[in-house]
């Protein structure tokens, strides 16, 4: 018997890594001589660099660079087992948690750090770096970033622009020269299921910007700027970025990583799927458990159990698929498909609170593996 275990964090209660030991762990009550493929899974969102950690004997960096407000903190990001390998949480420099409804400010907010992390990898060695682009603090296009790499963005006087999406209209042109070369060497893969363009009512600072502090008066005044913005990148480097999918996202950090990188937008999982091998790692399988906090009918566009599901079943499609959840929403009947999810477990133990929920995941979700293998057992004999 061969049992993969690919579960995503259940936030706020275990880490991928916790999540998937503790389904070994029930299982093995039932099975305890079977093989345990255990893979620690994400989408690109918070938790990937932890779960790529795990899964692949990677390690923690923790580098020295600015926040939002340009102020300087310790950020970490990981560096996977094959030592070449970066990978990073925008989040980590640029996120949401460094502002409060106090501080928010996406005028000045940058993504300098978040280009410093980039040059870091680089300095260790990295020759490819996965990006995950969520949960920012920035409306600024991935101009800080771009500072940061080298990019000089400057003004009619030929003096830098300030930081921030509040001075992107000073932007007269672009000097590129200076970039550094290595950057433009390195592949670059950004982690994000997010498809607004960079402007307009979808975009960055209409959907986007009311979440990071930014008034009505000041999404008119940050779109004008990222599309001043796009116009000069346009006119400077010939990347047309303004209506690419994705460009919005982390507040169109997407925009600026397309622009001066040789980045390429990939769904966040199959990002993970990719560099965990989990394919080969699921040839052979008798049973797949995967899992997150909750799950319903949004879990088939780009969550981690459906694409796990997905990947197991190219490589072993007689292998049951079977998904451990916190809690179950409505529509899951939409996931049920040939190859796909054959069966879905709530794991909390009766009615509770969401506190003692997370207090009690281990026990209940070790608990609801064992009940599951119990099942397995008693169908096959």
């Amino acid at each position: 018997m061969k049992f993969v275990i690919a579960p995503d964090s259940f936030k706020g209660g275990l880490t991928a890594k916790q999540a998937a030991e503790t389904m070994a762990r029930g299982i093995k009550r039932i099975y305890p001589n079977a093989e345990y493929e255990l893979v620690p899974m994400a989408d690109g969102g918070e938790g990937t660099v932890q779960s790529l950690v795990d899964a692949t004997g990677g390690q923690l960096i923790t580098a020295r660079v600015h926040n939002p407000f340009n102020e300087l903190t310790k950020a970490d990001y990981g560096m996977l087992g094959d030592g070449k390998t970066a990978v990073i949480e925008m989040a980590a420099a640029s996120g949401i948690q460094f502002i409060n409804s106090q501080t928010a400010n996406p005028l000045i907010t940058t993504t300098y750090g978040t280009g410093e992390l980039i040059l870091d990898a680089i300095d260790r060695g990295a020759s490819k770096i996965i990006i995950g682009i969520g949960g920012s603090a920035t409306v600024d296009g991935g101009a800080g970033m771009a500072q940061a790499l080298g990019v000089k963005l400057l003004k009619a006087d030929g003096t830098a622009i300030g930081f921030g999406g509040g001075s992107l209209s000073d932007l007269d042109h672009l000097d590129i020269s200076q970039i550094d070369p290595r950057v433009l060497k390195t592949t670059i893969a950004i982690a994000s299921d997010v498809t607004n363009p960079l402007t307009g009512a979808n975009g960055a600072a209409a959907v986007f910007g009311p979440q990071k502090g930014a008034t009505p008066k000041m999404v008119k005044v940050l779109d004008n700027g990222l599309h001043h913005y796009a116009q000069v990148i346009a006119r400077d480097t010939g990347k047309n970025v303004e209506d690419l999918p994705g460009a919005g996202a982390a507040g169109g950090l997407g925009a600026g990583l397309l622009a001066f990188t040789n980045a390429q937008m990939q769904h966040g999982v199959d990002l993970v799927i990719a560099a965990t091998k989990l394919r080969k790692k699921a040839s052979g399988a008798d049973f797949v458990f995967t899992g997150e906090g909750g799950i319903d009918f949004q879990t088939k566009f780009g969550k981690t159990p459906y694409g796990v599901a997905q990947a197991c079943k190219s490589v072993a499609p007689n292998a049951p698929v079977i998904v451990l959840a916190g809690n179950i929403g409505k529509g899951v009947e939409s996931l049920y498909t040939a190859d796909a999810i054959d069966a879905i477990f709530s794991t909390p133990a009766g009615a509770k609170s969401l506190d003692q929920a997370l207090a009690d995941a281990e026990n209940d979700i070790a608990q609801t593996a064992e009940n599951v293998a119990r099942l397995i057992k008693a169908s096959r004999s």
